[in-house]
């Protein structure tokens, strides 16, 4: 528990006066079975044998569960390691100096947090829940170290990290050359594809984030976003039920992202 009794026992900076702190509640005193967890393919212990996923298991704190709209680490905080997520979904948002929020990301499980705090020792920005949430978390000196033994291990770290260099490019690319309709397809086509890999179902999901949020990190209007979705609707592309979208032509979604 390494990395949560620090995140647990650190100084919060405070962003927002009417913030709660971060609370994180043990699920489990057992720490989990990366060997048999259904996101292992997706995850930090994807391509692991053996001794190397035993090795990883025990640097692995038990689950810890996050509630909706609680914090897991904020813009500021020291970095003491990263989070998969097991469960749920969390949000990343960048604080400007006036307490203006901006999402930079929608995180689902199997996924990795925490990785912006590696350079300075800080991170730079902060993990919301958006709904009740489950984190393994890796204390990352020791998983520094595990990867010097481990050749597997140090090239699912050097993935994770690449992966997050590819993310913020096509998240610069979309919002400097995609028109606004071309954003939001390439956002929805971009969940069916993640949620696909996870064995879930690609064309009929939950948008855990808000319009205004999905809007925040497309660099779109709420009211625009909106608009979209209806129009989305009325064109056959998707249907929307409060939260709940399937999408019903995932072609032509796809020809407006390249197009």
């Amino acid at each position: 528990m390494e990395a949560v009794a620090a995140l647990k026992t650190a100084r919060p900076v405070s962003v927002l006066p009417f913030r709660a702190r971060s609370v994180l509640r043990d699920v489990s005193r057992r720490a989990p079975a990366c060997s048999t967890c259904k996101l292992r393919g997706v995850c930090m212990s994807v391509g692991l044998e053996a001794d190397a996923m035993t090795d990883l298991e025990e640097i692995v704190t038990p689950a810890v569960r996050v509630a909706k709209g609680e914090t897991l680490y904020r813009s500021g905080g020291r970095f003491t390691g990263l989070y998969a997520i097991r469960l749920g979904s969390f949000k990343t948002v960048l604080l400007a100096d006036d307490g203006q929020e901006q999402v930079a990301g929608y995180h689902m499980p199997g996924e990795i947090l925490g990785a912006d705090g590696i350079g300075a020792g800080l991170h730079d920005s902060e993990a919301v829940a958006l709904e009740d949430s489950e984190v393994c978390a890796i204390s990352f000196d020791s998983l520094q170290e595990l990867a010097r033994e481990q050749q597997a291990v140090q090239q699912n770290l050097h993935r994770i990290l690449s992966r997050e260099i590819v993310r913020e490019r096509k998240i610069m690319m979309m919002l400097g050359t995609m028109s606004a309709e071309q954003r939001l397809a390439a956002f929805l086509v971009d969940l069916s594809e993640r949620y696909r890999v996870r064995g879930y179902s690609s064309s009929e999901f939950v948008l855990r984030m808000t319009r205004e949020e999905i809007g925040s990190y497309l660099g779109l209007k709420l009211e625009t976003v909106s608009r979209l979705l209806s129009r989305f609707q009325r064109e056959g592309l998707l249907q929307v039920q409060g939260r709940v979208v399937k999408l019903l032509d995932l072609t032509t979604l796809r020809q407006l992202v390249e197009h």
